[in-house]
Protein backbone atom coordinates (compact mmCIF):
# COMPACT_ATOMS: atom_id res chain seq x y z
CA UNK A 1 0.00 0.00 0.00
CA UNK A 2 1.12 3.37 -0.77
CA UNK A 3 1.27 6.40 1.88
CA UNK A 4 -2.42 7.20 3.14
CA UNK A 5 -4.40 6.99 6.99
CA UNK A 6 -6.50 3.26 7.22
CA UNK A 7 -8.05 1.57 9.33
CA UNK A 8 -10.93 -1.30 9.32
CA UNK A 9 -14.15 1.30 8.56
CA UNK A 10 -13.88 5.19 8.70
CA UNK A 11 -11.92 6.64 11.00
CA UNK A 12 -12.39 10.50 11.63
CA UNK A 13 -9.54 10.89 13.44
CA UNK A 14 -7.11 9.19 10.50
CA UNK A 15 -9.15 10.10 7.56
CA UNK A 16 -9.41 7.01 6.38
CA UNK A 17 -12.23 4.31 5.04
CA UNK A 18 -10.98 0.46 5.49
CA UNK A 19 -7.89 0.13 3.43
CA UNK A 20 -8.08 2.87 1.36
CA UNK A 21 -6.82 6.40 2.16
CA UNK A 22 -9.53 9.71 2.02
CA UNK A 23 -6.88 12.53 2.97
CA UNK A 24 -4.46 12.25 -0.12
CA UNK A 25 -2.34 15.24 -0.76
CA UNK A 26 -1.05 13.96 -4.07
CA UNK A 27 -4.96 15.18 -5.57
CA UNK A 28 -2.82 18.58 -5.47
CA UNK A 29 0.11 17.59 -7.40
CA UNK A 30 -1.31 16.23 -10.10
CA UNK A 31 -0.76 19.12 -12.71
CA UNK A 32 1.21 21.53 -13.59
CA UNK A 33 -1.37 24.03 -13.49
CA UNK A 34 -2.15 22.31 -10.63
CA UNK A 35 0.79 23.12 -8.57
CA UNK A 36 0.93 26.36 -10.06
CA UNK A 37 -2.41 27.32 -8.34
CA UNK A 38 -1.88 26.31 -4.81
CA UNK A 39 2.18 26.92 -4.51
CA UNK A 40 2.76 28.35 -1.24
CA UNK A 41 5.51 30.45 -1.83
CA UNK A 42 6.21 32.35 -5.95
CA UNK A 43 9.43 34.00 -7.24
CA UNK A 44 8.81 37.33 -9.42
CA UNK A 45 11.63 38.54 -11.46
CA UNK A 46 10.93 42.05 -9.07
CA UNK A 47 12.31 39.85 -6.06
CA UNK A 48 15.81 39.60 -7.69
CA UNK A 49 19.07 41.57 -7.73
CA UNK A 50 22.09 41.13 -9.97
CA UNK A 51 25.09 42.31 -8.39
CA UNK A 52 27.88 43.23 -10.91
CA UNK A 53 31.25 44.83 -11.29
CA UNK A 54 32.48 47.15 -13.39
CA UNK A 55 36.48 46.29 -13.51
CA UNK A 56 38.88 49.95 -14.16
CA UNK A 57 40.87 49.73 -17.55
CA UNK A 58 40.00 46.49 -19.51
CA UNK A 59 38.95 46.88 -23.29
CA UNK A 60 36.56 43.61 -23.03
CA UNK A 61 34.85 41.84 -20.54
CA UNK A 62 36.88 39.37 -18.43
CA UNK A 63 35.32 36.16 -17.73
CA UNK A 64 35.63 35.15 -13.94
CA UNK A 65 37.13 31.77 -13.93
CA UNK A 66 35.35 30.82 -10.33
CA UNK A 67 32.03 31.98 -11.64
CA UNK A 68 31.39 30.67 -15.12
CA UNK A 69 28.81 33.08 -17.17
CA UNK A 70 29.47 36.03 -15.03
CA UNK A 71 32.04 38.92 -15.89
CA UNK A 72 34.03 42.12 -14.39
CA UNK A 73 32.60 44.49 -17.66
CA UNK A 74 33.67 47.22 -19.29
CA UNK A 75 32.08 50.52 -18.87
CA UNK A 76 30.02 49.70 -22.33
CA UNK A 77 29.11 46.01 -21.11
CA UNK A 78 27.94 46.88 -17.79
CA UNK A 79 25.47 49.77 -19.53
CA UNK A 80 23.88 46.76 -21.35
CA UNK A 81 23.74 44.22 -18.34
CA UNK A 82 21.69 46.68 -17.04
CA UNK A 83 19.35 47.25 -19.74
CA UNK A 84 19.20 43.53 -20.15
CA UNK A 85 18.43 43.38 -16.33
CA UNK A 86 15.54 46.20 -16.87
CA UNK A 87 13.94 44.42 -20.08
CA UNK A 88 13.96 40.84 -17.76
CA UNK A 89 12.00 42.52 -14.93
CA UNK A 90 14.73 42.16 -12.38
CA UNK A 91 14.37 44.13 -9.39
CA UNK A 92 17.79 45.84 -8.94
CA UNK A 93 20.98 45.86 -9.37
CA UNK A 94 24.17 45.66 -7.27
CA UNK A 95 27.49 47.40 -8.02
CA UNK A 96 30.85 46.69 -7.21
CA UNK A 97 33.90 48.65 -8.51
CA UNK A 98 37.56 47.30 -9.24
CA UNK A 99 39.97 49.89 -9.29
CA UNK A 100 43.23 49.19 -11.76
CA UNK A 101 46.46 47.93 -10.60
CA UNK A 102 48.59 50.26 -8.27
CA UNK A 103 45.57 52.09 -7.64
CA UNK A 104 44.77 50.78 -4.00
CA UNK A 105 46.35 52.40 -1.17
CA UNK A 106 46.09 51.76 2.72
CA UNK A 107 43.09 53.87 2.96
CA UNK A 108 40.89 52.73 0.22
CA UNK A 109 40.79 56.32 -1.16
CA UNK A 110 39.54 55.37 -4.80
CA UNK A 111 36.52 54.41 -2.55
CA UNK A 112 35.83 58.30 -2.05
CA UNK A 113 36.85 59.83 -5.24
CA UNK A 114 33.83 61.31 -6.82
CA UNK A 115 35.87 59.98 -10.24
CA UNK A 116 36.31 56.75 -8.88
CA UNK A 117 35.56 53.55 -10.49
CA UNK A 118 32.09 52.70 -8.35
CA UNK A 119 31.28 56.09 -8.46
CA UNK A 120 31.81 55.86 -12.52
CA UNK A 121 29.61 52.52 -12.78
CA UNK A 122 26.76 54.43 -10.52
CA UNK A 123 26.69 57.50 -13.20
CA UNK A 124 26.78 55.14 -16.36
CA UNK A 125 23.91 52.54 -14.92
CA UNK A 126 21.46 55.78 -13.92
CA UNK A 127 22.19 57.12 -17.01
CA UNK A 128 21.07 54.08 -18.65
CA UNK A 129 18.41 53.26 -16.73
CA UNK A 130 17.53 56.14 -14.83
CA UNK A 131 15.03 55.00 -12.03
CA UNK A 132 13.60 51.44 -13.99
CA UNK A 133 15.98 49.70 -11.87
CA UNK A 134 17.29 50.09 -8.09
CA UNK A 135 20.43 50.78 -8.40
CA UNK A 136 22.50 50.09 -5.08
CA UNK A 137 26.30 49.92 -4.21
CA UNK A 138 28.43 48.35 -2.10
CA UNK A 139 29.38 50.31 0.97
CA UNK A 140 32.62 49.01 1.90
CA UNK A 141 36.50 49.53 1.43
CA UNK A 142 37.92 45.83 0.35
CA UNK A 143 37.89 46.63 -2.89
CA UNK A 144 40.30 49.42 -2.70
CA UNK A 145 42.51 48.81 -0.13
CA UNK A 146 46.51 47.38 -0.65
CA UNK A 147 45.75 44.87 2.43
CA UNK A 148 42.22 43.84 1.48
CA UNK A 149 40.04 44.57 4.72
CA UNK A 150 37.31 46.10 4.69
CA UNK A 151 38.29 48.96 6.81
CA UNK A 152 41.64 50.91 7.93
CA UNK A 153 43.93 49.45 9.68
CA UNK A 154 45.42 50.92 13.38
CA UNK A 155 49.27 50.64 13.97
CA UNK A 156 48.53 47.01 15.40
CA UNK A 157 47.11 45.77 11.88
CA UNK A 158 44.04 45.08 13.44
CA UNK A 159 41.07 47.14 11.54
CA UNK A 160 40.36 50.13 13.44
CA UNK A 161 36.30 50.39 13.65
CA UNK A 162 35.38 54.34 14.25
CA UNK A 163 38.36 55.46 12.16
CA UNK A 164 36.61 53.02 9.48
CA UNK A 165 33.22 54.76 10.04
CA UNK A 166 34.39 57.62 8.51
CA UNK A 167 35.48 56.89 5.48
CA UNK A 168 31.84 54.92 5.41
CA UNK A 169 30.83 57.99 5.74
CA UNK A 170 32.77 59.68 3.14
CA UNK A 171 32.05 56.64 0.46
CA UNK A 172 28.40 57.04 1.22
CA UNK A 173 28.15 60.87 0.17
CA UNK A 174 30.22 60.07 -3.37
CA UNK A 175 27.67 57.65 -3.81
CA UNK A 176 24.93 59.33 -3.12
CA UNK A 177 26.36 61.67 -5.25
CA UNK A 178 26.46 59.73 -8.32
CA UNK A 179 23.05 58.51 -8.20
CA UNK A 180 22.82 55.42 -5.76
CA UNK A 181 19.16 54.63 -5.05
CA UNK A 182 20.69 51.99 -2.00
CA UNK A 183 23.57 51.90 0.11
CA UNK A 184 24.70 49.07 1.09
CA UNK A 185 27.30 49.05 4.44
CA UNK A 186 29.02 45.52 4.21
CA UNK A 187 31.78 46.05 6.57
CA UNK A 188 30.24 44.66 9.61
CA UNK A 189 31.62 47.77 11.59
CA UNK A 190 30.04 48.48 14.67
CA UNK A 191 27.35 51.29 14.52
CA UNK A 192 27.91 51.52 10.62
CA UNK A 193 24.13 52.11 10.32
CA UNK A 194 23.96 55.09 12.41
CA UNK A 195 26.86 56.40 11.17
CA UNK A 196 26.62 56.10 7.87
CA UNK A 197 22.56 57.72 7.96
CA UNK A 198 23.44 60.64 9.68
CA UNK A 199 25.99 61.52 7.07
CA UNK A 200 23.43 61.22 4.41
CA UNK A 201 20.82 63.19 6.17
CA UNK A 202 23.96 66.30 6.84
CA UNK A 203 23.90 65.75 3.00
CA UNK A 204 20.71 66.31 1.72
CA UNK A 205 20.53 62.53 0.94
CA UNK A 206 17.53 61.38 3.08
CA UNK A 207 16.17 59.77 0.27
CA UNK A 208 19.18 57.31 -0.19
CA UNK A 209 17.83 54.24 1.90
CA UNK A 210 20.00 51.75 3.18
CA UNK A 211 20.22 47.87 3.00
CA UNK A 212 22.02 46.60 5.90
CA UNK A 213 24.52 43.88 5.64
CA UNK A 214 22.95 42.52 9.29
CA UNK A 215 24.47 38.94 9.53
CA UNK A 216 27.25 38.66 7.17
CA UNK A 217 29.28 35.71 8.48
CA UNK A 218 32.74 35.02 7.83
CA UNK A 219 32.07 32.47 5.70
CA UNK A 220 34.23 29.89 3.21
CA UNK A 221 31.36 30.55 0.37
CA UNK A 222 33.00 33.89 -0.65
CA UNK A 223 36.24 32.06 -2.78
CA UNK A 224 35.03 33.46 -6.06
CA UNK A 225 33.82 36.91 -5.42
CA UNK A 226 37.39 37.60 -4.19
CA UNK A 227 38.81 36.76 -7.57
CA UNK A 228 36.10 38.63 -8.92
CA UNK A 229 37.64 41.72 -6.92
CA UNK A 230 40.69 41.66 -7.78
CA UNK A 231 40.99 40.97 -3.15
CA UNK A 232 44.11 41.38 -1.75
CA UNK A 233 43.75 40.30 1.58
CA UNK A 234 45.69 38.68 3.51
CA UNK A 235 44.48 36.22 6.78
CA UNK A 236 40.78 36.40 7.22
CA UNK A 237 38.10 38.83 8.75
CA UNK A 238 36.89 36.76 11.27
CA UNK A 239 37.85 39.77 13.89
CA UNK A 240 34.62 41.67 12.20
CA UNK A 241 32.23 39.25 9.96
CA UNK A 242 30.06 36.90 11.94
CA UNK A 243 30.90 33.58 13.28
CA UNK A 244 29.16 30.90 11.84
CA UNK A 245 28.39 28.94 14.88
CA UNK A 246 26.62 31.90 15.87
CA UNK A 247 22.43 32.43 15.16
CA UNK A 248 21.51 34.33 18.57
CA UNK A 249 24.38 37.16 17.41
CA UNK A 250 22.23 38.14 14.71
CA UNK A 251 19.41 39.18 16.41
CA UNK A 252 21.50 41.21 18.18
CA UNK A 253 22.82 42.37 15.08
CA UNK A 254 19.50 43.06 13.95
CA UNK A 255 18.45 45.01 16.65
CA UNK A 256 20.93 47.22 16.34
CA UNK A 257 20.66 47.80 12.84
CA UNK A 258 17.11 48.81 13.22
CA UNK A 259 17.55 50.90 15.92
CA UNK A 260 20.14 52.87 13.78
CA UNK A 261 17.56 53.30 10.95
CA UNK A 262 18.27 50.65 8.12
CA UNK A 263 15.56 50.50 5.60
CA UNK A 264 16.04 46.93 4.89
CA UNK A 265 18.33 43.92 6.40
CA UNK A 266 19.85 40.64 4.94
CA UNK A 267 21.78 38.00 5.79
CA UNK A 268 25.19 36.83 3.70
CA UNK A 269 25.58 33.86 2.21
CA UNK A 270 22.06 32.42 1.68
CA UNK A 271 22.04 28.63 1.70
CA UNK A 272 23.98 27.83 4.77
CA UNK A 273 22.10 30.40 6.83
CA UNK A 274 18.22 29.34 5.71
CA UNK A 275 17.34 29.22 9.80
CA UNK A 276 19.21 32.45 10.46
CA UNK A 277 17.40 33.88 7.79
CA UNK A 278 14.15 32.75 8.66
CA UNK A 279 14.83 34.29 12.14
CA UNK A 280 14.84 37.63 10.63
CA UNK A 281 11.90 37.30 8.34
CA UNK A 282 9.65 36.61 11.80
CA UNK A 283 11.50 39.39 13.64
CA UNK A 284 10.85 42.27 11.38
CA UNK A 285 8.50 44.64 9.71
CA UNK A 286 11.01 45.59 7.19
CA UNK A 287 12.21 44.07 3.61
CA UNK A 288 14.56 41.07 4.01
CA UNK A 289 17.47 39.94 1.62
CA UNK A 290 19.44 37.17 1.37
CA UNK A 291 22.95 37.07 -0.86
CA UNK A 292 22.90 33.79 -2.81
CA UNK A 293 26.83 34.27 -2.79
CA UNK A 294 29.39 33.16 -5.34
CA UNK A 295 30.25 29.95 -3.42
CA UNK A 296 26.91 28.87 -4.04
CA UNK A 297 26.57 29.72 -7.63
CA UNK A 298 30.08 28.28 -8.16
CA UNK A 299 28.86 25.19 -6.50
CA UNK A 300 25.94 24.68 -8.51
CA UNK A 301 27.73 25.33 -11.93
CA UNK A 302 30.73 23.33 -11.16
CA UNK A 303 28.32 19.98 -10.49
CA UNK A 304 26.26 20.82 -13.42
CA UNK A 305 29.39 21.45 -15.94
CA UNK A 306 29.82 17.78 -14.59
CA UNK A 307 26.49 16.66 -14.99
CA UNK A 308 26.08 16.10 -11.24
CA UNK A 309 22.71 17.91 -11.21
CA UNK A 310 20.22 20.07 -13.10
CA UNK A 311 21.55 23.09 -13.86
CA UNK A 312 18.27 25.08 -14.62
CA UNK A 313 16.01 23.05 -11.69
CA UNK A 314 18.46 23.44 -9.26
CA UNK A 315 18.66 27.36 -9.53
CA UNK A 316 14.98 27.68 -9.45
CA UNK A 317 15.24 25.33 -6.10
CA UNK A 318 17.81 26.92 -4.62
CA UNK A 319 16.10 30.71 -5.25
CA UNK A 320 12.81 28.98 -4.10
CA UNK A 321 14.42 27.74 -1.23
CA UNK A 322 15.59 31.55 -0.02
CA UNK A 323 12.27 32.66 -0.59
CA UNK A 324 10.52 30.09 1.47
CA UNK A 325 12.84 31.39 4.50
CA UNK A 326 12.10 34.56 4.09
CA UNK A 327 13.66 36.34 2.05
CA UNK A 328 11.78 38.86 0.06
CA UNK A 329 14.44 39.90 -2.32
CA UNK A 330 17.57 37.91 -3.71
CA UNK A 331 20.94 38.82 -4.80
CA UNK A 332 21.91 36.58 -7.22
CA UNK A 333 24.14 36.18 -10.32
CA UNK A 334 21.72 34.69 -11.98
CA UNK A 335 19.01 37.36 -11.76
CA UNK A 336 18.55 37.94 -14.92
CA UNK A 337 18.81 34.52 -16.56
CA UNK A 338 16.08 33.41 -13.65
CA UNK A 339 14.21 36.20 -14.48
CA UNK A 340 13.38 35.59 -18.16
CA UNK A 341 12.47 32.23 -16.88
CA UNK A 342 10.38 33.03 -14.67
CA UNK A 343 8.60 35.27 -17.51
Amino acid sequence: MGKGTYGSGYDAGRGGYGDFPVVRPRRLRTTPAMRRMVAEHRLHPADLILPVFLREGIGEPVEISSMPGVYQHTRETLRRAAAEAVAAGVGGIMIFGVPEEGKKDATGSCGTDPDGILQVALRDVRAEVGDDLVVMSDLCLDEFTDHGHCGVLDERGRVDNDATLERYAEMACVQAEAGAHVLGPSGMMDGQVAFVRRALDEAGHQDVAMLAYTAKYASAFYGPFREAVDSSLTGDRKAYQQDPANARESMRELALDLAEGADMVMVKPALPYLDVLRRVADAVDVPVAAYQVSGEYAMVEAAAQRGWIERDRAIMETLTGARRAGADMILTYWATEAARRLR
